[in-house]
């Protein structure tokens, strides 16, 4: 189930109002996490990484393939490879839906945690994409952080990570968002995402 448009709506109509620039990384906490948690979190992780999502219909395909062709012409600047493009799209639409998320959000976080960079790593050791620190690679997933370079297991990470901030937070984006950042109670992180994934719609 995605988060509620109207939620997204509004947090893009703050951040266009009130926001400029891009936020710096924050850090997340590591966490303890229920078992029953930690256990969905890793079997959300470790299913296989299919190049492309299942289409409900033929319409459905053709809605994704024009999808991916805007979107690649949209990141073309800061990932010159179609390629790597191609192949980023691909992860975000099939990992965004998987874990109910809509793919300009993540497209969003991406855009303000790496510059769609899949090397970036960041001061305070967040890695890829969408700089996943590398506690989550230990409590859900095999323990091995050099992974978290791998675009697919990053965005497959990331999204994962953002639905269980999501729940945890009744479907409230903005304080999803700054959890994922480390950034709880403030909200220029969050913001600045919700912008960004204007520009991904």
């Amino acid at each position: 189930m995605t988060w509620p448009l109207n939620a997204w709506r509004c947090g893009l109509a703050l951040a266009l109002a009130c926001v400029s620039g891009i936020a710096g990384a924050g850090q997340q906490s590591e966490e303890r996490l229920a078992d029953s948690v930690r256990v969905l979190l890793r079997q959300a992780v470790s299913a296989g990484l299919p190049e492309l999502r299942p289409f409900a219909s033929r319409d459905d395909e053709a809605r994704f393939y024009r999808w991916r062709s805007v979107m690649s012409e949209r990141i073309v600047a800061h990932v010159p490879s179609e390629y790597q493009r191609l192949a980023i799209l691909n992860a975000v639409d099939y990992e965004a839906r998987r874990a109910g998320l809509e793919p300009a959000l993540v497209l969003g976080v991406i855009y303000v945690e790496s510059r769609f960079n899949p090397s970036a790593s960041s001061p305070v050791g967040a890695r890829g994409l969408m700089q996943v620190m590398p506690f989550w690679a230990k409590t859900i997933g095999d323990g091995n952080a050099k992974n978290l370079y791998h675009m697919r297991i990053n965005v497959r990470f990331g999204c994962v990570i953002l639905r269980h901030y999501l729940d945890r937070e009744n479907g409230d984006v903005v304080r999803a968002l700054a959890r994922y950042n480390g950034s709880l109670g403030q909200t220029d992180y969050a913001y600045n995402v919700l912008r960004a994934s204007f520009k991904y719609r």
